[in-house]
């Protein structure tokens, strides 16, 4: 088979080549600009486009299939001539689908923690040498690449995301794969700027609960009073597995969970990373995992690329990077830090990047979300926000959504690093949540504090 990508440097999107080049497809591509780590992973299995841009001439009747981008617009001149001369257009999503109709597919939904169940499950099975097919939003030890496909795999794990599938088809993604055995691990408010109610959101989950084949099985967390309500009061015939907090404790800064083979310690920690384990675990003996295979193969499992990452620790000080951004999040895995390392102060700072947070209306979601750090600091760019094309956000109207009076706002990169780069870090657990970088710090330099 032959595939043109359309904007091939996308995280996903590359991921997605590199797996259909490994299954002996044609594979070709096209984008803009395409940056590290997509850029030197194409290049070193010589997919990586010979020059930079749209070119329709590549857009050819000798194509199978052309896989569309979020990152390309409507007026793509290469998405034109596939469009002008017929050739079958796929979102990432439909195509995972096509390649998955006769497996048995496996999808991880939810505000936020899909990312990491789904890293989860994908480590007690790699632990236990169990192959399956798989989509994974983020890079995971011992895994070559965030997607796999095959011929004979019985199982696809599928990361579930709720956002568009591509310029051209507006359906969540988590919406093509019709799941046999589905996960959600809740619902919070979230890509405003394509779900402006909150009513509008849950519906999208409404729909996704409702797309599982006949009798198919869902997992849920019952913790999450909206979550609850959706799955529970849904008529579709499917089984229901709610999941919870399961118990622990924390001793001498490692969290413990109480199993039936005795205490069991753990490299994460957490309640949200708790009740991520907990659904793991359920849709792992789903698959045909142990209890005990799961508990012995999950001590081991140190957590998703940037979520609650730690960057570099001594006796006095940790530092973790955490992919939060969004009100909920924030708010947990803040929660998380400060209830591990409660002898120690903590140091977070928050950098509003994505449109959801740059939005005047929805800061009032993160009322509240910073109140067990120590010391809290958030960091924005006027720029990012002209940039999105949104509404200006003052440090005042920031101030008064958090509703704490000693939160430290900064607006310049260069007086953000000086500010961390100053900090006395002693006795200090330090969070950096963000989906962005602070407008250009380096986490190599930021390894060096300590």
């Amino acid at each position: 088979m032959t595939v043109h990508f359309i904007a091939i440097g996308g995280s996903a999107m590359h991921n997605l080549a590199i797996a259909l080049h490994e299954k002996g497809y044609q594979v070709a591509g096209s984008d803009d600009t395409i940056h590290d780590p997509s850029k030197s992973r194409l290049e070193k299995r010589g997919l990586l486009p010979e020059e930079f841009g749209w070119f329709p001439g590549k857009i050819t009747n000798d194509l199978d299939a052309v896989i569309l981008g979020m990152h390309a617009k409507k007026d793509n001149s290469e998405l034109l001539k596939a469009q002008e001369l017929g050739i079958k257009i796929y979102s990432y999503p439909e195509f995972l689908f096509e390649q998955s109709k006769n497996k048995t597919r496996v999808v991880i939904g939810g505000s936020h923690g899909k990312t990491t169940i789904t890293s989860m499950i994908l480590h007690v099975l790699n632990y236990h040498d169990v192959a399956v097919d798989y989509m994974v939003g983020a890079q995971l030890d011992g895994f070559d690449t965030m997607v796999h496909l095959t011929e004979e795999n019985e199982f696809i794990v599928l990361e579930g995301d709720e956002y568009l599938s591509s310029p051209i088809d507006m359906r969540p993604k988590f919406h093509l794969y019709k799941p046999n055995i589905a996960l959600l691990s809740g619902i919070a408010w979230d890509h405003i700027n394509v779900f402006p109610t909150f009513e509008n959101y849950i519906e999208q989950f409404k729909i996704f609960n409702d797309s599982l084949t006949n009798g198919g099985m869902m997992v849920y967390n019952e913790e999450d009073l909206v979550l609850k309500d959706v799955v529970e009061n849904s008529s579709h015939p499917i089984k229901k597995y709610p999941y919870k907090t399961p118990n622990y404790f924390i001793e001498n800064g490692i969290t413990y969970l109480d199993t039936p083979e005795g205490d069991l310690p753990l490299e994460i920690f957490g309640d949200h990373n708790l009740q991520n384990l907990a659904g793991a675990k359920w849709i792992c003996q789903h698959m045909g995992i142990d209890e005990d295979e799961f508990y012995e193969a999950i001590a081991s499992f140190k957590g998703a690329s940037k979520r609650l990452e730690k960057v570099a620790e001594n006796e006095s000080t940790v530092i973790f990077k955490d992919f939060a951004h969004s009100p909920s999040k924030v708010e947990a895995t803040t929660t998380a830090v400060k209830k591990q390392y409660n002898k120690r102060a903590v140091l977070a700072c928050l950098e509003l990047h994505t449109y959801s947070s740059l939005n005047a209306e929805f800061l009032a979601e993160y009322k509240g979300a910073l109140d067990k750090a120590d010391k809290a600091v958030v960091f924005y760019s006027p720029h990012a926000v002209k940039i999105k094309q949104l509404e200006e956000v003052t440090e005042a109207q920031i101030a008064s959504a958090f509703e704490r009076d000693d939160l430290v706002i900064y607006t310049n990169p260069t007086a953000f690093k000086e500010f961390l780069f100053n900090q006395n870090l002693d006795n200090t657990a330090l969070l950096l949540m963000s989906s962005g970088n602070y407008g250009g710090l380096n986490f190599e330099e930021v390894k060096e504090l300590i």
